[in-house]
């Protein structure tokens, strides 16, 4: 790749949460942690609320499209961003898959 990142096969990769790990402990300087973070809350429709703070990254002035996928009554998402944090509801098994967009949407 001519822009400096290596390729790596899928199967390769870090799954979701090793990445979500690793992009959380990047961001971490001493500072960031302290003011930002990343918050994961159940919730009781059952399913899971996701909130990682974006101010002092990357993506912070990236542009994202509110993104709704609804499969079936347990297997979906909704995926936006509100100005200071990449928001996320999904069902109770989606968690990986919503990890996984935001990882998507760091690495474009």
């Amino acid at each position: 790749m001519t822009d400096g990142r290596v390729w790596i096969p899928e199967d390769l990769q870090p799954g979701p949460l090793v990445w979500l790990q690793g992009w959380f402990a990047g961001h971490c300087d001493g500072d960031w942690e302290h003011d930002r973070g990343i918050t994961i809350e159940t919730l009781d429709n059952p399913g899971w609320r996701v909130r990682i703070e974006l101010g002092g990254t990357e993506q912070q002035s990236v542009a994202f499209d509110r993104t709704e996928v609804h499969r079936a009554e347990h297997d979906w998402y909704e995926l936006w961003v509100d100005g200071t944090g990449f928001e996320a509801a999904c069902g109770p098994l989606n968690l990986g898959e919503v990890i996984h967009a935001f990882r998507a949407w760091c690495q474009r």
